[in-house]
């Protein structure tokens, strides 16, 4: 399988939505999928075994979150997940297996269990309740766009 196609970018217009990183995804050395700008880092390491990653700390670093960014991991099943831009109209939608990695930057976003499904989410804090998000009706199953 291509690179292209297990590192996806969902795009509206010219503003990144989502970065879609699929399990069979391999590379040597470290590739980091987003742009230092992002507030939330998407990477992939692949170390051989004896590699040592020297002990560090972090530096407190004052950052401005605008948005709530969230990584997905499922860790089993399959799920739909649906893209909307900020406006709340529907553009398109994609599946996750089992390994995939998804990072939700902006615009909107629906998801639907296609099976039985366990998901890890990551995401910044701290959280402020419903005030974090609005909610709004889901597109029709029969409008579904699947690419």
């Amino acid at each position: 399988m291509a690179e292209a196609t297990m590192i996806e970018q969902i795009i509206d217009g010219e503003i990144v939505l989502a970065i879609l990183l699929r399990r069979e995804f391999k590379a040597d050395g470290i590739k980091f999928l987003t742009p230092d700008s992002y507030s939330q880092q998407l990477g992939y390491m692949n170390r051989p075994v004896g590699y040592v990653i020297e002990p560090h700390v972090h530096n407190p670093v004052s950052r401005e979150v605008e948005y709530t960014n969230e990584v997905l991991y499922i860790k089993s099943g399959k799920v739909r997940v649906d893209f909307y831009n900020s406006s709340k109209a529907y553009l398109e939608s994609r599946i996750l297996e089992m390994g995939d990695v998804i990072l939700l930057i902006v615009g909107g976003h629906g998801f639907t269990m296609l099976e039985d499904s366990e998901i890890i989410e990551i995401k910044q804090g701290p959280y402020v309740g419903e005030s974090d998000k609005v909610r709004f009706t889901t597109i029709d199953d029969n409008a579904i766009l699947l690419k």
